[in-house]
């Protein structure tokens, strides 16, 4: 949508959240209403019909039929957390809810840059998206605790922090894989 802005970037108006997107972190997306990117945005139109509310959930209609369906598959980044997280926000409060982002974003990409042996960023962005920030503080705990992987080849570093995020998935009983949404028709 041609002139539409936000004046926070982190968290878009449908819940989920950009300052954890692959796309914003490497630079081609600056979040949902930061200028160039994703400006087609339907939501973002309905903001802007809406006074330019600045997230779905400050919206009396919401939750709105735009959100049926919504959540059944993935794009780049999870989608079926955002009720979850829109609920956590409202709960703890914007600013507590985006200190926990960043802290997410800050363990994203410790794990990309010590951890990634070219075929995990997907798995890293899905599991730090999706899993509790306690969860994750215990992954990266318990990954600093073992100072014979900093001489492990990148891959055996790697095996070790897939596996540690996915105990935590599997204790959770969650999926780290995108989930595809169903074809129409």
């Amino acid at each position: 949508m041609k002139g539409f802005t936000r004046e926070e970037t982190r968290f878009s108006l449908c819940g989920l959240n950009c300052a954890l997107c692959s796309m914003r972190l490497s630079g081609y997306c600056p979040g949902c209403g930061g200028g160039a990117g994703n400006q087609s945005c339907a939501i973002a139109k309905c903001s802007l019909e809406h006074g330019g509310i600045p997230f779905c959930w400050t919206c009396p209609e919401y939750p709105c039929p735009r959100y049926d369906g919504f959540d059944d598959g993935d794009s780049f980044v999870p989608h079926r957390n955002r009720r979850q997280d829109i609920a956590l926000a409202r709960e703890v409060g914007l600013e507590a809810y985006l200190a926990q982002l960043e802290e997410k974003r800050t363990i994203l990409e410790q794990l990309l840059a010590h951890y990634n042996d070219g075929r995990r960023k997907t798995l890293f962005n899905t599991a730090v998206y999706l899993l509790p920030l306690e969860d994750l503080r215990l992954v990266t705990a318990s990954l600093s605790s073992r100072p014979e992987l900093e001489e492990q080849p990148v891959k055996e570093r790697a095996l070790a922090a897939v596996e540690l995020l996915q105990e935590a998935a599997d204790h959770r009983g969650m999926s780290l894989k995108l989930v595809k949404k169903p074809k129409k028709g």
